[in-house]
């Protein structure tokens, strides 16, 4: 099994796999609605020059992150 890791863990390019949530945080709920379940995959297309947000391409189509909420994931890369 791979390491968890955070969304902000993976470089550009990487493929990842939703594993959890830290379930405390207020934008749990907004990323569940956002499709990102677990075991959904994505593509880390950019990260904007200050690192915040990160784009991700999920389910057909890009969404942004900020920082805080992309802290709440815990992904696993996918080789």
């Amino acid at each position: 099994m791979n390491e968890k890791k955070q969304l902000g863990d993976l470089a550009v390019g990487s493929t990842g796999k939703v594993v959890g949530y830290e379930k405390t945080a207020r934008a749990y709920g907004k990323l569940l609605a956002m499709g990102l379940t677990p075991g959904t995959e994505f593509t880390v297309t950019r990260y904007a020059p200050l690192g915040d947000p990160i784009e991700i391409l999920v389910r057909g189509f890009k969404l942004s992150l900020r920082k805080d909420e992309a802290k709440t994931l815990f992904v696993e890369e996918v080789k």
